[in-house]
């Protein structure tokens, strides 16, 4: 199947709506984009009817761990492939698979598995892996949230050195506070990662350090994150700025947000969205193993050591009551985020597509409807669910 045509369709353009147009894919990549119908086409070109449906550029999601029963963390090839097909379905056409805190087997396993699914360029394994995200172990101890505890730590360079020579890794996140904290920062700069902050108390002073040497984002923004309140129950007085102040501090700072309608409410996802913008905003699903699952008791991380959580269908709670990560795909994101802030449907898109690629590294390839990108496409409803999704201009495999 060579030519494919999305005919008639809402096409979702990075900063407009382009009504009633043609998209021409070629070999998995997009040709044309018209509001006329191309001339000159074979018989065999393949028509896709979008009549009343949007066009969109699938998702990409930089902070994922799970679904459908499998978390990244499981360390093993059917169950990171289980995981991006889940994902698939909801939209998300390329992932950042992310680590938990874990111990460097744990990880290196993880780190291995997605490299074997990566190689294995196939619709039928879902969602394309883009790079891993090295997430845990480097959390701040009073922050480390509902991941396990065994298995946070200090950065130690021969054990990153290692995580970072598999080449996998994209994007990596340490605490800022953490000794040796800078030497991470610098280590990951040199293989042009996405750096982070995420699962820290830090301070402004801290957080300026990090940025001086490379960091550029903070994870789930207001979660596991420092203010001033807990700044100053950890260095006293005077009180200081911390990295809420320093996010929203610095237009070069970038964060994300868990639109699940649980994590965080209306106001402030329409306040990161008025006081970030779309290019600086990303969506994220941050989501479990519980995904597409019912409500019950799972394990964060690995399967076998991961702390437990439970789901109630809506969002993951860990055993002290705090909230454990997400069970929602990026189209429940999508659709929160768009009945529940100011921005534009063009901008919601944007934040859930082009910035994270961007960020990520891979905005050349994915994340828009532009020429010369690959042609992973959705087709949305009118109220934004998922009719269809097409991986490099190929229908999404039934079953998956």
């Amino acid at each position: 199947m060579s030519l494919v045509l999305f005919a008639g369709a809402e096409v979702i353009l990075p900063d407009r709506i382009l009504p009633k147009a043609y998209v021409l894919c070629q070999r998995g990549r997009i040709r044309s984009i018209s509001r006329r119908h191309p001339q000159g086409l074979s018989a065999g070109t393949t028509t896709v009817d979008c009549g009343g449906l949007y066009l969109s550029p699938g998702f990409v999601d930089i902070h994922v761990h799970g679904g459908n029963g499998h978390d990244f963390m499981d360390g093993s090839a059917p169950a990171v492939r289980a995981a991006c097909q889940a994902h698939a379905r909801h939209g998300s056409t390329t992932l950042f698979p992310t680590t938990t805190t874990g111990n460097p087997a744990q990880i290196h396993a993880m780190l291995k598995a997605c490299a074997e699914i990566q190689s294995q360029r196939s619709p039928a394994n879902g969602a394309r892996i883009a790079g891993v995200h090295l997430y845990g172990p480097f959390f701040a101890e009073d922050k480390v949230g509902c991941h396990p505890r065994s298995g946070r730590r200090s950065p130690n360079a021969s054990e990153y050195e290692a995580y970072f020579q598999t080449g996998i890794v994209r994007i990596a996140t340490c605490a800022a506070e953490l000794p040796g904290a800078a030497a991470f920062y610098r280590a990951a700069r040199k293989r042009r990662c996405l750096i982070t902050c995420g699962h820290s108390n830090a301070s402004w002073p801290e957080m300026a350090a990090a940025h001086a040497n490379g960091m550029r984002h903070v994870d789930h923004f207001w979660c596991a994150m420092s203010n001033v309140s807990s700044v100053r129950a950890r260095l006293g007085v005077p009180m200081r700025g911390s990295m809420l102040e320093f996010v929203l501090g610095h237009a070069d700072m970038s964060t994300e947000i868990i639109a699940d309608g649980c994590h965080l409410a209306p106001e402030l996802l329409d306040f990161a969205y008025r006081i970030k913008g779309p290019d600086r905003l990303c969506l994220v699903t941050d989501s479990n193993r519980a995904m597409d699952l019912p409500a019950g008791r799972y394990r964060f991380g690995p399967k076998r050591s991961g702390s437990w959580f439970h789901s109630d269908g809506r969002v993951g709670w860990a055993e002290d009551g705090a909230l454990a990560s997400s069970v929602q795909g990026m189209d429940h994101m999508v659709r929160h985020m768009a009945a529940n802030s100011s921005a534009s449907l063009p901008e919601v898109i944007r934040m859930a597509s082009l910035t994270p690629a961007r960020l990520g590294g891979i905005a050349r390839d994915c994340g828009s409807i532009e020429i010369g990108k690959r042609a992973d496409l959705l087709l949305l409803t009118p109220e934004l669910h998922i009719h269809q999704v097409h991986l490099a201009g190929r229908p999404l495999p039934v079953g998956h």
